[in-house]
Order: structure tokens, then sequence, then C-alpha cells
């Protein structure tokens, strides 16, 4: 159990990384609040869990939403921001409607988010705010245009906001994994192969947000790139 304990936003919390990194930070004492577009997903009974309904698609309902959530959370001091999503393809294959949802869900909900959140964090005598981004933040790669141009964008926010906040107790991290074992990929026509080195577990992840949260409040794990030790991609049938 942690000596330190925080309060703590975690988006996309009802399945995959989200879901994983709520757990770890409830096993270690911490109070924990999850975002889902769909709350019955949470089936949980934590004295120190609560969840919050917030559509990322949608962020005009943000600046209401974490209004409502910083009045009932005034001790909220950090935030994991591990919602999104992948839609690969060449570019011509996505509608206009498409590319749009890809941004705002992966990139400008992130920064609406951080927006509404940050004055009050700033505030705290420490903070955290941790990003879950993506080897596609390192390297563009083909049929991936989209997708990509999502997370380079994260990346690029996370590092001018890291200096941003550079004179302040707000600390920001960026965690960039290769292929995880979860959901993502469900819908997706590749995934991981089937072997124990080709894909990294959800609670690899969790286990790298709690090491940055513990680290040292002097120092800034500025980013953090995980990857399974063996790259190996296989393609459904």
């Amino acid at each position: 159990m942690h000596t330190v304990k925080r309060t703590l936003l975690v988006t996309g919390a009802s399945s995959g990384i989200g879901r994983a990194i709520a757990r770890q930070l409830l096993l270690d004492g911490h109070t924990v609040i999850g975002t889902s577009r769909d709350c019955t997903k949470f089936k949980v009974s934590c004295q120190n869990f609560s969840f919050i309904e917030l559509d990322l698609s949608q962020p005009e309902q943000i600046p209401v939403t974490l209004k409502t959530l910083g009045k009932a959370f005034p001790a909220l001091d950090g935030v994991i921001f591990s919602a999104g999503y992948g839609q690969f393809g060449a570019i011509e294959q996505f509608s206009f409607a498409q590319i749009e949802k890809m941004m705002t869900v992966n990139f400008t909900s992130q920064a609406f988010i951080t927006r509404a959140l940050l004055p009050n964090l700033k505030r705290r005598s420490q903070s955290n705010l941790i990003y879950i981004g993506s080897e596609a933040a390192l390297q563009g790669s083909r049929k991936g245009s989209i997708y990509c141009a999502s997370k380079f964008a994260l990346r690029g926010f996370t590092q001018a906001l890291r200096d941003e906040c550079g004179t302040s107790s707000v600390r920001v991290s960026l965690i960039n994994p290769g292929m995880v074992k979860t959901p993502f990929f469900d819908g997706l026509s590749f995934q991981p192969g089937d072997g124990a080195t080709h894909a990294l577990l959800a609670e690899d992840i969790a286990k790298t947000v709690s090491y940055i949260l513990d680290s040292n409040s002097n120092s800034v794990i500025d980013e953090i790139n995980l990857n399974p030790a063996n790259k190996v991609i296989q393609f459904k049938k």
C-alpha cells in the first residue's frame, strides 16, 4: 500500500488499459474516478471508486462535466488519459467524419480535459498528468496515417505542456506502448501474435503508471516507451 494517497481520474476506465490502470490504482490504495461512454460496463463495488459517463467524441460535454467533477472531488490531483481507439487503412478509405472523430477522441478531447482541470491541478502541492500514447507516435506507418497523426499530436502536446508546467507542481508524463493484448484489436483486421512475447499486457502499462506516480516528486519522468520482446503481427482471416 502506498503512503501517499491520491485522488485520480482515469479516462477509458471501463476496458483494456484504462480498466487495468484503475484496478492497479485501487490496489495501491488511491481514490479513483473512472470515465466511460458506457457506464453500464462498471460492475464494481468499491468505496474508493466512482464513475462518470463521458463520451470523448462529444467534446462540448467536457467543460460542464468536469466542472461538476471538480466540485465533487476537490482533492483531485492527477489524471491518467487512457481512452482512445484505432482505425487503420489508406487515407481515402476514411470518411471525413471518421477522420474528425479519431482526432477528437485520441487528441482534442485530451486537450479539452487538460484545459478544464489544469488550473486547479496547479494549485495542488503535487499533481500528475499521465498520457497513454503509442509507438505510433514515434514513427509513421502505412495505413496508419490518421491514427499516427492523432498520437503524434498527443506527443507534441505533452512535450509543450511539460515545458509550460515546468515551474509548477504538475508533472507531465507520456507512456508509448507497443501492441497490448486488449479489446483494442477486436474490430481490426490484425492483432498481436499468439506467443507470450508478442504483446504487452494491460497490467504492464498499469504498473508503469504506478511507477511514475511513485517517483520522487522532485523529478519528472518525461516519456517511457514499452514494447513486447518480439514484435509479431498476425492478420485475421
